[in-house]
């Protein structure tokens, strides 16, 4: 009898694993909010807004997948709670309320880099220098709850080589969701201002021969006897 009662004790533990381990979870995103309705988060391989919170489960709007720059997918995703222990949430709306967006830009290397660099950051500064005032006052907020601390909160364009031109890389601060709504605005000042400008042209993957003799600087051209023998 004793057996029977143990099979049936361990029986009822294991069936009862997940849904007391959801109700826990439940708790914890009740008391400890890691989450909230309203929320953009990503946690395992999923993202989406937080539409719902219930005993055993949280839902999301799904956004990415398929879908390009976070947009929504139009899916709702139902995630136990027991998730919230075992993968890593990310969340886009608690703390700093603001994600750091690129825009890399490849113009070829014959381009006018200073001048393409002068207008991508003139571009920047209109569009996101606003909202760097706006985020330094959240980030003094919420420095009292979270270590959040950056040096530099203003756009900022960077500039490196790739194989087929030179990469200027724009960085500014945009809210989650309205990441796709900036980037089209910004390539639509850049395609306009670029098409203005002689000396700057958009690079893509292509190949060349360099012919060093009559391409390359002096100093760098190989030395040749041209004297006759």
């Amino acid at each position: 009898m004793a057996t029977f009662f143990g099979l049936v004790a361990a029986g009822l533990a294991i069936a009862l694993k997940d849904p007391v381990t959801n109700i826990v979870g439940w708790f914890f995103i009740m008391v400890r909010q890691p989450l909230a309705v309203g929320d953009r988060i990503q946690i395992g391989d999923h993202a989406g807004d937080v539409i719902d919170t219930r005993l055993f489960q949280f839902s999301l709007l799904e956004i990415g997948n398929w879908v390009d720059a976070d947009q929504s997918t139009g899916r709702v995703i139902h995630i136990p709670n027991e998730k919230i222990f075992t993968e890593i949430l990310a969340n886009y709306s608690q703390g700093f309320q603001y994600i750091w967006n690129e825009v890399p830009v490849l113009i070829t290397f014959e381009s006018n880099w200073k001048r393409a660099k002068e207008i991508l950051q003139k571009i920047a500064n209109k569009h996101a220098e606003h909202r760097s005032e706006l985020a330094q006052k959240r980030i003094k907020e919420e420095s009292r709850r979270f270590m959040i601390f950056y040096s530099q909160l203003t756009p900022i364009v960077y500039t490196s080589v790739r194989d087929s031109g030179v990469l200027l890389t724009m960085r500014y601060l945009c809210e989650p969701r309205r990441r796709r709504g900036s980037e089209e605005v910004i390539w639509e000042e850049i395609l306009e201002e670029f098409g203005r400008c002689g000396d700057i042209d958009l690079a893509y993957p292509t190949q060349r021969f360099f012919d060093n003799r009559k391409e390359g600087k002096p100093e760098t051209k190989p030395f040749t006897d041209n004297k006759e023998t």
